[in-house]
């Protein structure tokens, strides 16, 4: 099997994959972040920047899901962006959100070259992880710590008021 058979089976597995939740697990290189980071309409997104290898990534985790569960605001919507090698997604991101139950939807990054995207997502941000960009269309804050669930509750307010 050729280099690139074998890269359009990895992208269908991808791309077909259906978490805990049936949420399917996608795909996204620096042409889709520049568009994520950017939407503007009367939705709050909270793009989440993480990897299963990152110490407070996975501490913090569970607060975005929670976030995510929170059905009382419909508009805010909830993306966890996995920096993880797309080698690994089948041995770590795949068990690590079963085994965590997540349901938020879940991007995979295809673009190793963080340098050519991550000024995108904001300027001051120096590819470190976790990190968070919270917006709308009239607001935006980035976060480049872990959080806690006050503190992430608190940002999603102070941008929809």
């Amino acid at each position: 099997m050729d280099v690139r058979t074998a890269f359009i089976i990895v992208i269908f597995l991808l791309v077909s994959y259906t978490g805990a939740s049936g949420q399917p697990i996608q795909l996204i290189d620096g042409d889709g972040i520049a568009v994520l980071s950017s939407l503007s309409n009367d939705t709050t997104y909270i793009l989440n920047f993480w990897a299963t290898w990152c110490s407070p990534c996975v501490e913090e985790i569970a607060i975005f899901e929670k976030i995510h569960r929170d059905k009382m605001n419909p508009k805010v919507k909830v993306i966890l962006v996995s920096l993880d090698f797309i080698n690994q997604v089948d041995s770590r991101v795949i068990p690590f959100l079963e085994k965590k139950g997540i349901s938020a939807e879940v991007r995979i990054m295809t673009d190793t070259d963080y340098n050519a995207w991550i000024d995108q997502v904001d300027p001051s941000w120096t590819g470190a992880i976790p990190a968070t960009l919270i917006y709308n269309r009239d607001r935006r804050v980035f976060l480049e710590k872990e959080l806690s669930y006050n503190e992430l509750v608190k940002q999603i307010h102070q941008i929809q008021h």
